[in-house]
């Protein structure tokens, strides 16, 4: 009798301990799930050119509307002052918040625009310089996804045989321009196809001085930078049209060094201030204006 009541007792034993285990790996269970994952995008997870500093590139000088200088319509010098005026600038402002960073932890850095997107190590964690994604591109630095989506547009003198372009049939019979390594020289080799070379400039400057001393009839340019020349840079300037978006459209991303994870917290930046209505806030401050597309 009392060794069955003590195998009873043991056996009790075990039960209890059995459902104590359960309930304390239930626990356990509840509180590992309960710790969150490291957030690789939380400030001091980033991988950055400077510790606490978030290093952004553009080129030198850096004009309206992207960037604007201390007076109205002036070009920006990225080795002075920081700017706070300016589409790019804005949206750079805008996206170093998001991942944490105060106004005062920004630093910039001059970058050329062919350089931006050259293989090898960056000396910046982002450049931000209306750089269009293609597919070559993306082979040597990794881009963001689209803080501006590109049209391209014809710049030229008013008064001038171009300038009553209707349709891109009609460009065809001019001369035109652009700046070396752009999807902007593209544009005129495989949409437009006209019958004279074009022209290729170091700088968009330089595009603007060719023009004025009529080595060719009308630039090619992203649309912004267009309505910018025609009624800043030029006298008498006019934006003759847009040229159709391509199929697969185009646009302007942040480049990153190839691999650089700091990619996917951009993108999520990116995304907040597509949805919270900020990209667009901007776009309609810094970029507005009209232009006909061609046929």
């Amino acid at each position: 009798m009392l060794k069955a009541f003590a195998l009873l007792l043991v056996a009790l034993a075990l039960l209890a301990a059995g459902c104590g285990g359960s309930e304390d790996g239930e626990t356990a269970g509840q509180a590992t799930e309960s710790v969150p994952a490291e957030d690789a995008c939380a400030k001091e997870s980033l991988d950055l050119v400077k510790d606490g500093q978030l290093t952004i590139g553009t080129d030198n000088p850096a004009f309206p509307p992207w960037f604007e200088g201390t007076g109205e319509f002036e070009p920006w010098d990225p080795t002075s002052e920081p700017t706070k005026k300016g589409y790019e600038a804005q949206v750079a402002y805008a996206v170093a918040g998001e991942l944490g960073f105060s106004d005062e932890e920004v630093a910039w850095t001059v970058v050329t625009f062919n350089q931006s997107f050259k293989p090898g190590p960056k000396n910046f964690d982002f450049d931000i310089n209306q750089i269009s994604y293609s597919p070559a591109r993306a082979e040597a630095v990794d881009f963001s996804d689209s803080y501006y989506d590109v049209e391209q547009a014809i710049v030229a003198l008013e008064g001038t045989p171009i300038a009553e372009a209707a349709s891109v049939d009609d460009l065809k019979e001019y001369k035109l321009g652009a700046q070396i390594g752009t999807t902007s020289l593209e544009a005129i080799t495989t949409q437009i196809a006209p019958g004279e070379e074009p022209s290729v400039y170091d700088t968009n400057n330089d595009a603007i001085s060719g023009l004025k001393a009529k080595q060719v009839d009308g630039l090619v340019v992203d649309f912004p930078t267009a309505l910018f020349m025609a009624a800043v840079q030029l006298d008498g300037g006019t934006v003759v049209g847009r040229l159709p978006t391509a199929a697969e459209g185009e646009y302007f991303g942040m480049v990153f060094e190839k691999g650089n994870t700091l990619v996917e917290c951009v993108n999520e930046a990116l995304a907040t201030l597509q949805e919270d209505g900020t990209l667009d806030e901007l776009q309609e401050e810094w970029l507005g204006g009209s232009a006909p597309v061609f046929e």
